[in-house]
């Protein structure tokens, strides 16, 4: 005998109908959100991402992880109207190390022509001037490359208001030194959550991925990155990407004068 189907009492059609709504009106967001993203990107084949449109000043930045770079391949490549114009390069970490590649690369990219900048990657559990030290002890910045960058990701446990304090340790001691205000580079979640009004005097680089137009973050930034498996010619493994927010005499205003 065939079981008699159960009706739908008012609420539960409610709840069903409005469910539909529900994934109706996300699918409907998210296709817009898609088409926005592929409005304001196009594919480079080349570089193996999307490359935003509404930037003319494009970059990468490179560590160990990159290998062995042939940095004339670097600066020579060009896709289209898409040159890279600037690197940041990976030169120290916590109290003492030293990235194995920073001295070759520091030293290529600027007999290359490339516009170099060098980062600090930033532990949370160390003394900001003891790391600010060792940054201090193995970059030398000239004439014409970018300010210091601080790397700040994680905070490996440590409480928010003793994390602040061993950052702006490390900015002090940099900017006295080099006489130039040092960026903070991080992502979005991490700015908002741990960093906010307090540091918003620096220049912000911030990593966000998959965005249409712009990194999601209220305050004001100067750098974006927003890829992170790039192709570049010269570099073996995947390459991080950015773009500069402003025109080419913003972006030579910021160098080391």
């Amino acid at each position: 005998m065939a079981k008699k189907r159960k009706e739908l009492t008012g609420w539960e059609a409610l709840g069903l109908v409005l469910g539909l709504l529900l994934l109706s009106s996300a699918g409907i967001y998210g296709y817009i959100r898609w088409m926005e993203y592929k409005t304001n990107f196009a594919m480079y084949s080349a570089f193996g991402i999307p490359m935003p449109l509404d930037y003319t000043i494009h970059g990468i930045d490179v560590s160990h992880h990159q290998d062995v770079i042939n940095w004339n391949s670097v600066e020579a490549m060009q896709v289209e109207n898409v040159k890279l114009g600037f690197a940041f390069i990976k030169a120290t970490e916590g109290l003492g190390n030293v990235d194995d590649q920073f001295d070759r690369n520091w030293q290529k990219a600027r007999d290359a022509g490339m516009i170099r900048g060098a980062y600090h990657f930033f532990l949370a559990t160390k003394s900001g001037k003891v790391q600010a030290n060792n940054f201090i002890s193995t970059v030398e910045l000239q004439k014409g490359d970018l300010p210091p960058v601080l790397d700040i990701e994680q905070t490996y446990g440590v409480r928010p208001s003793d994390l602040r304090r061993r950052i702006k340790e490390w900015l002090c001691c940099i900017e006295d030194h080099y006489k130039i205000k040092p960026i903070i580079y991080t992502n979005v979640d991490f700015y908002d959550h741990y960093l906010g009004i307090e540091f918003d005097e620096y220049p912000l680089w911030v990593a966000h991925y998959l965005q249409p137009h712009k990194p999601r973050i209220e305050r004001s930034w100067i750098f974006w990155q927003h890829n992170e498996t790039g192709k570049v010619s010269g570099i073996g493994n995947h390459v991080d990407f950015d773009v500069f927010n402003g025109d080419s005499t913003a972006f030579r205003d910021l160098l080391v004068p």
